[in-house]
């Protein structure tokens, strides 16, 4: 740096990346400025400039630079800065220390600094907790470290890993394996190292008591409420603990349950278009992205989705990193998940596309259908992303617990529902019904019955289970009541 462009940068004055300081004689609040530079966007600190910008220089001795070179060392990680001096002549020079942005977090004297405008101030311990978590992000995390001490492949679920390599081999994400060997496809997902089981894998397939009982917070809180707050009552609240893949179906459920559906009439045509008043997709991909970047050290946290009369959010435990604010997230922006190896799984399986645009895609959602667009923010320790009704749409209420059952129900659901007064097998249905063709009465009779939530899986976390029951939900039981009524 020559003395013509240290005069245009002092002719900016003080800012963010720029300090001035009269003589080195401030040099110990110099370095605090140092400090806080390098956990921000670098900039240069300057000596013999006053703070209106007068370059008035001072003079320069091998002590001078020791004494700086001294104040330097107590800044932690070390750091070496570039140190010039700029001569003024008659014996007098500036010195300027031009620094970079750093791996931050740094502390001088132990304290962590950052700047605000031209002003240097004490780091809020919040703050510093976060940026040393992100620094050590790459290599020490929740995710990547050894599971609890007892807990072995015998404690996840086995035909939940299965499907998870079929999902992926038929989306082309995964080469078929050569054998369905459960431990070679865990390290072949990322989920043991070094011959360890990482925890990624108990948050993504974990399923016995004993891991529920060290991994109480891989849950799910799910609630609607009556009115607009959560200091109202609820007419549902439920709590499930399971694996991610399991959570985000007991989520799917529930939202089932309770997503009123708008109705309007298509002009010029006799017919009535009906749709949910929330896009189903975009939900679900709120509810995935909240299961990749939650913080799962908080022992008590869990994901969770509430319902309220004029809006429906989704929140998860921790914060947003790396820079990531909620107005970027509208954006086209990096994404760098908090769990990448959990997000590489949900990739595979085909429950997240490509990373970084989880959010523009749940905004796409919402315009496909006139919702407004949602809103991502940050409160009391958790990410929330909140999604509203299209205004102008009348919705139909949720059904209450002595509320009439509404809705249109098909001839073969109609059929279908008395049989599920007691669990039944999809085999008995079929019986019952002289239905023979396999693929008729699953888009006929049983999807329509679960979709409208009239019946439900008494195994929901597993869907394929030759186990597999189906029973009348509360909706369908006051809906068979009703039929008997009207008879």
């Amino acid at each position: 740096m020559n003395l013509l462009e240290l005069k245009e940068i002092v002719a900016g004055g003080e800012s963010e990346q720029v300090e001035f300081k009269r003589s080195t004689g401030q040099r110990i609040e110099a370095i605090k400025t140092v400090c806080a530079m390098l956990n921000g966007k670098g900039g240069y600190v300057f000596f013999g400039i006053s703070d209106r910008g007068e370059i008035v220089g001072q003079q320069v001795s091998s002590r001078t630079m020791d004494e700086l070179s001294n104040e330097l060392r107590r800044i932690e990680p070390p750091v070496f800065p570039e140190i010039k001096t700029i001569p003024l002549g008659k014996g007098l020079s500036i010195i300027a220390i031009q620094i970079s942005s750093g791996d931050s977090p740094y502390t001088f004297d132990g304290r962590p600094y950052i700047r605000h405008t031209s002003t240097t101030r004490v780091m809020p311990r919040s703050a510093y907790e976060n940026r040393l978590l992100e620094r050590l992000h790459a290599t020490r995390r929740w995710e990547n470290q050894p599971a609890a001490a007892g807990i072995s492949i015998d404690d996840l679920d086995e035909e939940e890993i299965l499907l998870t390599v079929d999902n992926a081999v038929q989306k082309g994400r995964l080469e078929p394996p050569r054998k369905r060997d459960i431990r070679a496809i865990l390290r072949g997902l990322g989920l043991i190292a070094d011959g360890k089981l990482l925890n990624a894998a108990i948050a993504l397939y974990g399923k016995s008591d004993k891991v529920k009982s060290l991994y109480p917070q891989c849950a799910i809180r799910l609630a609607r409420f009556r009115g607009i707050s959560r200091l109202t009552d609820f007419t549902d609240n439920r709590q499930y603990w399971g694996n991610a893949f399991s959570i985000l179906r007991r989520a799917e459920s529930f939202l089932l349950d309770h997503i009123p559906i708008a109705g309007r009439v298509i002009s010029g045509k006799m017919l009535r278009e009906d749709t949910p008043l929330y896009p189903p997709l975009a939900l679900r991909e709120a509810i995935a992205n909240a299961l990749c970047h939650r913080d799962y050290i908080i022992p008590g946290g869990a994901v969770s989705v509430a319902m309220y009369d004029n809006r429906l959010e989704v929140a998860n435990p921790g914060a947003l990193h790396f820079g990531i604010t909620p107005e970027k997230l509208r954006q086209p922006h990096e994404s760098r998940p908090w769990n990448p190896i959990i997000a590489s799984v949900f990739y595979r399986a085909g429950i997240i596309e490509q990373w970084g645009s989880g959010t523009l895609k749940i905004i796409d959602l919402c315009r496909a259908v006139a919702v407004p667009d949602p809103v991502w923010l940050e409160q009391s320790g958790s990410v929330i992303i909140a999604f509203r009704p299209s205004e102008g749409v009348e919705a139909l209420p949720t059904p209450e617990v002595t509320g009439e059952v509404t809705g249109e129900v098909t001839g073969e659901v109609t059929r279908l529902l008395p049989l599920c007064a007691t669990p039944i097998s999809r085999k008995e249905l079929q019986e019952e019904l002289g239905l023979k063709h396999d693929e008729h009465f699953r888009k006929a009779y049983l999807l329509p019955a679960l979709e409208s939530g009239f019946i439900e899986r008494t195994i929901p976390d597993k869907p394929q289970s030759s186990k597999q029951k189906y029973r009348l939900t509360g909706k369908g039981k006051k809906w068979v009541a009703s039929m008997k009524t009207k008879e």
